[in-house]
């Protein structure tokens, strides 16, 4: 099926399709993870996932087209995987911690994401920042309801949502790929109380006129 454009329409159609799209999208985390973008190739990814090369174009139009699609993705992943423990959180700042929990656990599992995401900053720039943008949207989103709730202090704005990711984003470097042998409870709880003590509704808001 082609759309208006005359682009063929390769979104799976069963769910043996939807298997053989996974296996190469996961082969494909294997393959940019250990060699990266550049020393990456099809016939590495078709090998990984036992698939032919024609299984491959049926569902990708090249090299770049599966490193987009691995990108969000991997984005998804996070999301999929965060979320539902967030939303066990005693309140807006507990839901902080327990993102950067289940951050710091899916990075341990899948130690290729910073290597995806960093080179997608040159491989495909809108990816990258997508990936990013929408992070910090869903904080961003969380704390403004947590402040309705008067759990959070001031009025959250978009730079305390990408100083939180910022900080997630470089525990997970330090405390999930580099070194993992620290207890990832002990590690969002330090960072929380920094978030705690800087936004929580017992502290400052963040203004620096209330400083």
């Amino acid at each position: 099926m082609t759309d208006l454009l005359g682009e063929k329409d390769k979104t799976p159609r069963t769910a043996r399709g939807e298997r053989t799209r996974r296996a190469l999208l996961s082969a494909a985390a294997e393959e940019f993870g250990e060699k990266g973008f550049h020393e990456g190739s099809i016939s590495g990814i078709t090998r990984r996932a036992g698939c032919a090369l024609g299984s491959f174009y049926t569902y990708f139009d090249s090299k770049d087209d599966i490193f987009r699609a691995l990108v969000a993705d991997m984005s998804g992943q996070v999301r999929d995987y965060v979320g539902p423990r967030i939303a066990q959180a005693r309140d807006g700042i507990d839901a902080e911690r327990l993102g950067l929990l289940s951050f710091l656990e899916f990075a341990r599992s899948h130690k290729e994401i910073y290597r995806i995401i960093d080179e997608a900053e040159f491989v495909d720039q809108a990816a990258y920042r997508t990936h990013y943008e929408s992070t910090a949207s869903r904080i961003l989103v969380r704390l403004r309801e947590a402040a309705a709730r008067g759990e959070v202090s001031g009025e959250p704005d978009e730079i305390h949502a990408w100083a939180i990711m910022g900080m997630n984003v470089f525990l997970g470097l330090r405390f999930g790929v580099w070194d993992d042998s620290r207890p990832v409870q002990e590690v969002a709880a330090i960072a929380n109380a920094l978030i705690e003590r800087g936004i929580g509704s017992g502290g400052r808001d963040g203004n620096p006129d209330n400083a």
